[in-house]
């Protein structure tokens, strides 16, 4: 992927960017407990392997092992071995859940809120500007990943492969390289580098809708309609990050 700088060097967005190998272990427990509290990773969802964890965040498996003892031990995960074995959700909210999202979140919630005004520019141009350039096979590919995510029920994990594949082939049908990497290193920085959107079931159910009237608007070259639809669709990231920042502020 093309790398398009998102400030992931400075110091100021610490929270975006990948996790500093100092401490590290505690930065992805702090990651790990808070995309749970958030809703990326449900209740009896496995997680990511070990090697993924490390790929996605930017350290080394030995890291990303200590944080998952840490949350383990806190009692947010239960590491299972064998064959089907893995780190799998038990709990969406403990002892520790809010000091660690404010460690996350709060300590540099300036860069989130520059994160979501560059997501608010971004993705409605995105989607007009796959409305006007889309071609037939482009067409099917965007069809086909949105049947997918109607079609994955309440499988959490099917939904975020599903919502993952239909995001980027809308901007795949930008037929603008750059485009395509831009938004996925917004998802990445907004989902804290876990690249999974929050989820719930009312989450869900208003994906479903919006999903399908962005197909229809960008089929049917609708370039302002579908940029409004993403400008809408997009803020449903947003407003659970503030939600939950909410949450642990008053509870202070």
């Amino acid at each position: 992927m093309t790398d398009i700088s998102l400030g992931g060097g400075s110091e100021g967005s610490s929270a975006l960017a990948r996790v500093h190998l100092r401490n590290a272990g505690e930065h992805v427990a702090d990651r790990l407990v808070t995309a749970i509290a958030l809703g990326e990773y449900i209740t009896g969802q496995r997680l990511p392997s070990e090697r993924e964890l490390a790929a996605l965040l930017g350290v080394n498996r030995a890291s990303v092992r200590e944080a998952l003892h840490r949350v383990a031990e806190a009692g947010y995960i239960e590491i299972r071995r064998g064959r089907h074995g893995g780190a799998f959700v038990l709990a969406a909210w403990g002892p520790e859940s809010e000091a660690r999202v404010q460690r996350t979140l709060a300590t540099d919630w300036a860069a989130f809120e520059e994160l979501f005004d560059l997501r608010r520019l971004i993705e409605p141009v995105i989607a007009a500007t796959a409305a006007e350039r889309h071609d037939d096979a482009q067409v099917s590919a965007i069809r086909a990943a949105n049947r997918a995510y109607l079609d994955a029920d309440d499988d959490r994990e099917a939904s975020r492969a599903a919502d993952q594949a239909l995001h980027l082939a809308v901007a795949s049908a930008t037929q603008n390289r750059y485009l395509v990497d831009l938004s996925q290193q917004i998802r990445a920085r907004v989902s804290l580098g876990f690249q999974a959107e929050p989820y719930s079931l009312a989450i869900r159910e208003s994906a479903k809708v919006q999903h399908s009237q962005l197909v229809e608007a960008i089929v049917e070259r609708r370039a302002s309609d579908a940029a409004e639809i993403a400008r809408n669709h997009f803020s449903l990231t947003e407003t659970a990050l503030r939600e939950l920042l909410g949450r642990v502020n008053g509870a202070r």
